[in-house]
């Protein structure tokens, strides 16, 4: 066990993970170079188009230190994007140390802080590496003070590397052998492990990837669940290379996975223990937190008919993304479908986007929103939890709304600090705190409204800070906020999937941007067709797509005019009662384009 060395991999996005992984599976002969692909451990096309990581990886290898021992490294590259941040608090709940790479031309960024922060309350060995090294604009000193006055580690510590050409890669690999301690853990104890992620395959079932804490495991043992007490066998286990390798026995420290035939999605939750049923262990693993989801969204099925494949789709991409949470839900306007939790919304993006590659699943998702706190009158002291503005009770009732704030962390360059600080107010944010980290970043510390972010606000502080911005961001309670209900009305009738809760303040300038954002997207009709917001019977803002006319008189060729108006009129009654039975279709488009009001 003293040779087995357990450990992550964090950084802010695009810093170069994936890349010093792949350097380390390459000096490490884990993968041939025959078989070596950029990104070798993201397994998803998606992630490749994108360069990003979604999902955290494992990885085993074997690596001859120069003291002539062999040890066993166990590698998790993990995602940086704010969204998947919880993929990297349950990798790190898995290992005894931490590679923290900084970009040596971008120097520390506010994803950086929060994962090493992560990290830190782990207990974690935390080794700076700053990356990039071959780039023309790095900037090796400077990066290396800030990374020092973050950790409180001596210069000397933070080693220089280069993902792409290889530089540091053995120091990186000694220095993970040296600083990084070896597991604890009692190997004659019961068996005591620790499920920290799972995949689905469609011929074996679910995969379970595990970390022994104590004892360890054999091939065709009977194993139970703390948690759920389901007992199965161990039909198959093994380690994890860069693809499954079968072993007969794992042992304490080890990083492995198991096959027990398992079917169905419920029985797998991550954060699970697993023991041995003939000699099981006294207490569960304190594993991570459970997912709070931050953004709620309706997804809906284009053709009704597909619900039930829609849940199946949707039960497997759990298994593989345990911070999905979806709840089945009913529209007047959509039919059947499921409210599900998002951490944010490139998570929104990539859950859509991943339903439809791996699932073939075209699906239509509703305006996003947050949860809302709702007391009444009538019952002061009981809150209603509000996950969707239909769900909200008659406001002739509402005592008070609270609504989730945050506390944001924005990372800019000082020249950037106005236009970043007017966005900020424009989205009812409170400045807490203005620090200048060196001569030209400062960090700006707001408390916001989380429901003023989940639109659109990562993409316009990117494009006022011309992408030299990061955002980063953690939940800091609810707060008393005068909200209303804003609907859209369509020919009169009420739009529930574009319903929002909105601040009073902000109403009528929203309301006035939808209307005439949707009467650009709603086609014309036969009939002329009002486009209104409203809060309760108030209308606050009202558009008119105009009617198609047909030119019912082109058949008259001179003659008397009363052959002309009487075909007016008929036309004119016409069109009035096809105003009463007419039904208004809102195309998809109008549903995403609301998210995108100020392009």
């Amino acid at each position: 066990m003293k040779n087995i060395r357990n450990f992550c991999i964090i950084a802010h996005i695009d810093h170069g993970k994936s890349t010093l992984a792949d350097r380390l599976l390459q000096t490490t002969g884990t993968i041939s170079d025959r078989e070596m692909q950029s990104q070798a451990l993201d397994d998803m096309d998606l992630e490749r188009e994108r360069g990003i990581t979604i999902k955290s990886h494992a990885v085993q290898m074997d690596y001859k230190h120069s003291n002539g021992e062999d040890y066993i490294l166990n590698l998790i590259d993990t995602p940086g994007h704010v969204d998947f941040s919880y993929e990297v608090s349950r990798s790190i709940a898995a290992c005894e140390g931490a590679l923290l790479i900084v970009d040596a031309s971008q120097g520390i960024e506010a994803q950086t802080i929060s994962n090493l922060y992560l990290a830190l309350e782990h207990d974690l060995e935390i080794i700076p590496i700053l990356n990039k090294m071959d780039l023309p604009g790095a900037e090796p000193e400077e990066v290396t003070d800030q990374i020092v006055e973050l950790i409180g580690c001596d210069p000397a510590d933070v080693i220089p590397a280069s993902g792409k050409t290889g530089l540091g890669v053995q120091d990186i690999l000694n220095a993970v052998i040296d600083r990084v301690p070896a597991p604890e853990g009692d190997p004659k104890a019961p068996l005591q492990a620790m499920i920290f992620d799972s995949v689905f395959n469609s011929f074996r079932g679910i995969i379970a990837y595990f970390r022994v804490m104590n004892g360890s495991i054999k091939k065709g043992e009977k194993i139970q669940f703390v948690n759920t007490g389901e007992t199965y066998y161990a039909d198959e286990i093994g380690i994890l290379k860069m693809d499954q390798h079968p072993r007969k026995e794992i042992k304490t420290g080890d990083v492995g996975y198991i096959i027990s035939g398992i079917k169905q999605a419920k029985e797998v939750k991550v954060g699970e223990t697993i023991t041995s049923f003939d000699n099981p262990c006294e207490e569960a693993v304190k594993g991570f937190e459970d997912v709070k989801p931050m953004v709620f969204a309706g997804i809906y099925p284009v053709d009704t008919d597909d619900f039930e494949e829609l849940r199946y789709s949707m039960e497997k991409l759990q298994l593989n993304d345990s911070s999905l949470v979806f709840e089945p839900e009913s529209s007047a306007a959509l039919g059947f479908g499921f409210r599900c939790g998002f951490l944010g919304m490139l998570h929104m993006e990539i859950i859509q986007e991943r339903l439809e590659r791996e699932f073939n699943m075209t699906v239509i998702t509703t305006v996003p929103n947050v949860s809302y706190f709702c007391y009444t009158i009538r019952e002061p002291e009981t809150k209603i939890i509000v996950n969707n503005p239909s769900e909200l009770p008659d406001p002739s009732i509402i005592d008070s709304i609270e609504e989730p704030y945050i506390k944001a962390q924005v990372i800019t360059k000082s020249e950037y600090v106005g236009q970043v600080m007017n966005l900020c107010v424009e989205k009812r944010g409170e400045l807490k705190n203005q620090v200048y980290l060196t001569q030209d970043r400062v960090e700006i510390t707001f408390n916001m409204p989380m429901a003023e972010i989940v639109f659109d606000f990562y993409d316009r502080l990117k494009s006022v800070s011309r992408g030299y911005a990061s955002f980063d961001y953690h939940p800091i309670g609810y707060q008393t906020s005068d909200l209303v209900k804003m609907d859209v009305l369509l020919n009169h009738e009420q739009v529930d999937a574009l319903s929002a809760l909105v601040h009073r303040s902000n109403a009528f300038d929203l309301g006035k941007k939808i209307c005439l954002k949707l009467k650009e997207l709603i086609p014309r009709q036969q009939f002329e067709i009002p486009v209104q917001a409203s809060i309760g019977a108030k209308i606050i803002a009202r558009e008119t797509i105009k009617a198609l006319r047909k030119d019912v008189t082109a058949k008259c060729y001179g003659g008397d005019i009363s052959r002309k108006r009487k075909l007016l009129e008929k036309q004119k009654e016409g069109k009035k009662r096809m105003r009463q039975v007419g039904r208004v279709e809102v195309p998809q488009e109008a549903f995403l384009a609301v998210l995108k009001l100020n392009d």
